[in-house]
């Protein structure tokens, strides 16, 4: 499991002016919560640029004043204006306590139905899941290999052990669709047919009928 290390200071001081003196420091305030108390700290903004700008699951290990906390990322908070980075929320894992987390998706195999000329469109991207810090885990990894054409891959149909999956079960995961090229051979394969019968028609239509019998 990636580990970040973050070095931090407790804070002692509180309120919008004590903020604004830790922002123009470059200091982003936060606080660890879930454990046995809550801890109010700040760091540098630089220190938590790989935990907040990047789509992987990890741990942090946060160092203030010298007490390690073991927590995940739980909650980020930015500036409207600059974009910058001016709070976090960290969650302590504690070993008998249940987490929740959303932990990224990772596709395993090639469909069969991309083999036969499909395209396969991925809908999601991650799912919500609950289980002990000891379960958890940078990813969870799907076997896609048996999905045909026009399959569906759904939330119901993942299997992750000593989790539970906390996205609704019907919502599709992936799925495998026609390309264009193959939707036209369809379009032509079933046409077919109906042009052939229209063109016999269209011939016993030339068929000159017999001329009248004179009385």
């Amino acid at each position: 499991m990636n580990t970040i290390t973050i070095e931090g200071q407790l804070r002692t001081e509180f309120g919008k002016a004590a903020t604004r003196q830790l922002r123009s420091e470059e200091k982003v305030p936060g606080v660890i919560y879930g454990g046995a108390k809550e801890i109010n700290f700040s760091a540098p903004a630089t220190a938590f640029k790989n935990i907040v700008y990047t789509p992987d699951f990890m741990l942090a290990e946060l160092n203030i004043d010298g007490t390690a906390y073991h927590c995940v990322l739980k909650d980020l908070q930015f500036n409207k204006v600059s974009d910058h980075l001016i709070h976090v929320d960290f969650l302590e894992l504690v070993e008998d306590k249940k987490v929740t987390v959303t932990l990224p998706l990772k596709f395993k195999g090639v469909p069969a139905g991309v083999k036969a000329g499909g395209k396969l469109v991925t809908k999601m991207k991650s799912l919500k899941i609950k289980t002990l810090p000891k379960h958890l885990r940078e990813n969870i990894e799907i076997d896609i290999s048996h999905l045909e054409l026009n399959d569906n891959l759904r939330v119901q149909d993942v299997k992750a052990e000593n989790m539970e999956v906390l996205n609704s079960p019907r919502i599709p995961i992936a799925s495998v669709t026609l390309t264009r090229q193959l939707k036209q051979e369809e379009a032509t394969t079933t046409v077919k047919a109906p042009v052939a019968l229209g063109t016999t028609v269209a011939s016993a239509a030339t068929i000159k009928p017999a001329p009248a019998a004179k009385k």
